[in-house]
């Protein structure tokens, strides 16, 4: 075992690292430009919904009250006429992207203090490079890949979103990984 507190270093840095590569991937590279499309006809379909003052939050369409609603006449033509669909509101306006880009900081802190708590807890204090890097690789890598496949399953997000996404948390692993071999305790 290794004392955790030993590796505040590794878990620091690595979620800025991650951060500066995520930054450089959803900003700077075209890879992320096709995740969503544009709603056909946008301007008649935001003025049909304002109306309505939906708050934000998730929604979903047709909803059922209950599991025996799902077997009803009416339930059925509802979900047959269409649209189906899930869907999130947000507040409007701009979105705040500093209390996201905190929440992403800290949900990388998240998954690099997981890491490090595993590895911590498995691994010796001058364990071999290509050990710790195992070990942080998997656990990071199931911390940033493995909700965004119940996304896909459950409510039919893209599965190139996903896999892009998935290829995202490979890398963010990688970098997480051999950040604390760079600095692993010897």
């Amino acid at each position: 075992m290794t004392n955790i507190a030993l590796l505040w270093l590794p878990i620091l840095l690595s979620a800025v690292f991650v951060f500066l590569a995520s930054s450089i991937i959803h900003m700077a590279l075209p890879w992320h430009n096709s995740d969503f499309r544009s709603v056909p006809n946008e301007e008649q379909v935001a003025a049909a919904l304002r109306p309505f003052a939906l708050p934000p939050g998730d929604y979903a369409m047709p909803k059922p009250s209950s599991m025996k609603e799902l077997k009803t006449p009416a339930y059925l033509d509802r979900a047959n006429k269409g649209p189906v669909m899930t869907m999130t509101i947000m507040p409007n306006g701009m979105m705040k992207m500093g209390g996201m880009l905190l929440q992403w900081f800290i949900y990388l802190l998240v998954v690099a203090l997981a890491a490090g708590a595993v590895a911590a807890t498995t691994l010796p204090r001058a364990a071999d490079s290509h050990v710790v890097v195992h070990t942080v690789l998997l656990t990071a890598f199931l911390g940033y890949t493995m909700a965004l496949w119940q996304m896909t399953i459950w409510y039919r997000r893209s599965l190139s979103t996903t896999l892009k996404s998935t290829v995202d948390g490979i890398l963010y692993a990688a970098i997480t990984a051999g950040t604390f071999a760079w600095l692993w305790p010897r």
